[in-house]
């Protein structure tokens, strides 16, 4: 079989499908049935149900990071597939704010999330701190090293309610296939930056090209700095397919879609895509 891949929930839907600020992919290879993140909540669930999904297969669930709008769904994903086994950095249950304009909102894992996750056995849970392959052609980068000058969190996040603390995100991972075509990746919001991640990638995947890059880039308050400087190493990185999904920002997915054409696809839940 080849490798499939189904956006069960985004900002935006096709006919007939459910929307939300959140994010969620179906990967489907020969030998795993992965979910990459769960959306805020149970629209995920009922987008797979009308897409032909059958969450009762997954085996493996990836958490991006520990944000609301990525684990809302835990607790329905777990109800319907007992056995999954949870891959993410321990930073996903930390206290989490974002504060803009003196407004603080809360934006951590909900607590029916943690509760559910607080029922998985140990050998269910993996807490990754390192690079881990999940089959022969998937792998998780782990932490992200930080590297480029020019990206950061995206976003004013905090790990206080007082906004004293800066959260780094350093639970932020990605998600790779091997496909014959080079690497498919896999992103939840970039938080580590796009371009740090498409690099941290390669390195593990000793330089191969990267194929498409699918997920949320968090360039929606990016300054037109970052915006040029993330489009040239794109341009060099020159992968076939671009979906920018979720945090992406419509201005700056227009502007990726002016600056490199036919490499740009928006995504929205409902789209697949095959490998």
């Amino acid at each position: 079989m080849n490798t499939k891949i189904t956006i069960l929930i985004d900002n935006q839907a096709e006919a007939g499908l459910a929307s939300e600020h959140g994010f969620s992919l179906c990967i489907q290879t020969a030998d795993r049935y992965v979910l990459f993140d769960t959306g805020q909540g149970n629209l995920f669930a009922n987008n797979a149900r009308a897409l032909g999904v059958d969450l009762g297969k997954t085996d493996t669930l990836v958490l991006s990071h520990g944000h609301f709008d990525h684990t809302g769904g835990i607790p329905q994903l777990l109800h319907q597939a007992e056995k999954t086994h949870v891959y993410c950095h321990p930073s996903v249950v930390h206290p989490r704010y974002s504060i803009r304009n003196g407004t603080r909102v809360a934006i951590q894992m909900p607590v029916a999330s943690m509760a559910a996750m607080d029922k998985l056995s140990f050998e269910q849970l993996h807490w990754l701190q390192q690079p881990c392959s999940l089959s022969e052609t998937i792998g998780l980068t782990g932490p992200i090293p930080r590297r480029t000058s020019y990206e950061d969190t995206g976003g004013p996040f905090y790990l206080d309610p007082q906004g004293k603390r800066p959260d780094p995100i350093d639970d932020d991972l990605a998600l790779w296939i091997r496909t014959d075509n080079g690497l498919v990746v896999c992103v939840g919001c970039s938080h580590a930056g796009l371009i740090n991640t498409l690099n941290h990638v390669r390195e593990l995947n000793n330089g191969l090209k990267i194929h498409t890059i699918i997920g949320g880039f968090h360039l929606l308050n990016a300054d037109h700095a970052r915006l040029e400087q993330t489009i040239e190493a794109l341009r060099l990185l020159n992968p076939d397919r671009i979906v920018p999904c979720h945090c992406t920002g419509a201005s700056a997915v227009d502007r990726l879609r002016d600056a490199l054409g036919k490499q740009v696809f928006p995504g929205a839940a409902g789209m697949t895509f095959h490998f």
